[in-house]
Parts: C-alpha cells; sequence; structure tokens
C-alpha cells in the first residue's frame, strides 16, 4: 500500500507554482518585446528541456520507453500545454499587458472545471461553483482597481483572444494530464510534452523564418532562463503533482492565484502601487481555493431501526 501524500506539501507547492507563473508575465513581457513570439516561445522551451532532462536524470535516473498509446498522449500534451500555450502566450503579451493578461488566465479553472465535470465524471457540486465565481470575482477586484465591471467593457483585441486561447490550450493540457499521469510521473509527462512540444515550435519558428538566435540583452536571456527553469520544468513537475493527487479541476483553481502574485510582483519589482482593491480581491481568491478545496464531509450512517 503506498504512503498517502502530504496534502500540505502539495497545497504549499501549488502556491508557489502561482507565485512562479505570476512572475512569468513579467518575464514573458520583457521577453515578448525583445524578440518575436515564436523565438521567445522556442528558446524557453530549448532552456525547459535541458532543465527537465537534467531533472529527470538526477530523480528517475532517465525517461522511461513509451508505448505506442502514450506517445499519442505526450504529443497532445505537447501540442496544446506546450506549443500551443506558449505561442499564444507570447503573442498575447506583445500587444497585452501583464497584468490584463494575467486575468484572461483566471477562466482557466472555470474551463477546468466544466471539462472534468464532462469528460471526466468529476462532480460539480454548488460549493465548487461557488469557490470559482467568488476566486473570479476577487481577479477582476485586484486587476479592475476596484471596479470588475470595467475589465469588460473596454474592446476586446487580437491580443486578448490569444491570451484567452491560451487559457483554453491550458485547460485542456491539464485534463489530458489525469489520463496520461496513470501510467507515466508527473516528471516524465512534462519531459516528455516538452521535447514534443519543442519539436512544433521549431517547425513555427523556421516557417515564420525566426529560426535564430535571440539578439536579446542580459535581461531578455535571464527572462528567458526564468522562463525555462522555473516557470516551466519546476512548475509544470509541481502542477502536475497536485493533478496526481488532487484531480484537474481542483489544482486548476490555483491558477487563480496567479494574477494577485502577478500584481504583487509588479509592486515589488516595479514599484508600482498597492491599492487596497488588491486586498480585498487578494482575500477574495484565496477565499475561492479554499471553498473549492475544502473536504467533503462522509455521508452519515444509515441509521438501524428494530
Amino acid at each position: 500500500m503506498s504512503p498517502q501524500p502530504d496534502l500540505r506539501l502539495v497545497y504549499g507547492k501549488l502556491v508557489l507554482v502561482a507565485i512562479i507563473w505570476g512572475g512569468t508575465f513579467i518575464a514573458g513581457r520583457v521577453a515578448a518585446n525583445e524578440m518575436p513570439a515564436p523565438t521567445a516561445a522556442l528558446w524557453r522551451y530549448l532552456i525547459a528541456c535541458g532543465a527537465l532532462l537534467l531533472l529527470s536524470w538526477r530523480l528517475d535516473g532517465g525517461l522511461p520507453v513509451l508505448s505506442r498509446q502514450q506517445w499519442v498522449g505526450v504529443i497532445l500534451l505537447g501540442m496544446t500545454g506546450v506549443a500551443a500555450y506558449n505561442l499564444l502566450f507570447m503573442f498575447g503579451l506583445e500587444r497585452v499587458p501583464a497584468s490584463r493578461g494575467s486575468l484572461i488566465m483566471a477562466f482557466n479553472p472555470v474551463a477546468a472545471l466544466l471539462g472534468a465535470a464532462l469528460f471526466l465524471g468529476e462532480p460539480l457540486t454548488r460549493y465548487r461553483v461557488a469557490g470559482i465565481l467568488l476566486a473570479l470575482l476577487g481577479v477582476a477586484i485586484v486587476l479592475g482597481h476596484g471596479h470588475p465591471l470595467q475589465l469588460f467593457t473596454g474592446h476586446v483585441g487580437v491580443g486578448e483572444v490569444a491570451l484567452l486561447g491560451c487559457a483554453m490550450a491550458w485547460a485542456t493540457y491539464t485534463l489530458l494530464g489525469k489520463r496520461i499521469l496513470q501510467g507515466l510521473s508527473p516528471l516524465a509527462a512534462s519531459t516528455y510534452a516538452a521535447l514534443t512540444g519543442v519539436a512544433i515550435l521549431a517547425i513555427a519558428a523556421a516557417l515564420s523564418g525566426d529560426l535564430i538566435v535571440p539578439q536579446a540583452s542580459l535581461t531578455g536571456w535571464i527572462c528567458l532562463a526564468y522562463l525555462g527553469v522555473f516557470g516551466t520544468a519546476v512548475a509544470f513537475v509541481w502542477f502536475y503533482d497536485g493533478v496526481k493527487v488532487l484531480g484537474p479541476a481542483r489544482t486548476a483553481v490555483f491558477i487563480n492565484l496567479v494574477p494577485v502574485a502577478a500584481v504583487t510582483l509588479g509592486v515589488l519589482l516595479l514599484g508600482e502601487p498597492l491599492e487596497m482593491s488588491m486586498l480585498s480581491g487578494g482575500a477574495l481568491v484565496i477565499l475561492g481555493v479554499f471553498i473549492i478545496n475544502r473536504p467533503t464531509p462522509p455521508a452519515p450512517a444509515a441509521t438501524v431501526t428494530a
């Protein structure tokens, strides 16, 4: 009998993942302004592949041999969560501020929850729905400076559409991962997904004429390294640990913390003002995550009468 996972450790890793991914919006914005989106996407995952292969060798002794069915699975992961997600992410951040872009990612848990209910048979309880709505409201308050409806009254441009597609790609990646993790470790699945995805990204960069070493500044290269090592290798493995233990819907809810982390990092790193709406909205997001992940009480035992 395998030991039960430490849920506190799993939750702690998912919170750190949210903070790391909050930083990717800042790093991605810098990288996207210094090089074309296909080039930035490709080099992010070239760096990530190196880090993932090293982790696979150190932690698992190498990569396992895949069956034909598993190859189909990791190719789908590479197409959705690596190639499509990262191209749309970089393309969107060329045109959309990091804070607004991070808000769109808050729609991801909604898609993941509905997808898990439709395709994986996970229960869609009123508590889960209430928790997700509460978390979304908190994110909207944070990024709308206390006026959440303002975020939905402006013109929706190509960048916003790209980032919405990015969120849908990640929700698909999360749901696929639930099935694929039945036969692969999170590290092996993430590594194979990155390897197949980087091949697709190389083709995209070649077709666009951007398959070159980017002429980026030192800051740009540091951002690419952050995106590849922390935003991809470390965070993806921890995220899949959560998927394996908690399921895709409950894990994806932690992405609601990403916009809060992005705003906080903006305050700390860029000197942006800290508003009361950030504190109140952040509290709602955390409360929503708590409601989604609250343990389900056991059913009452049947009463036996004489």
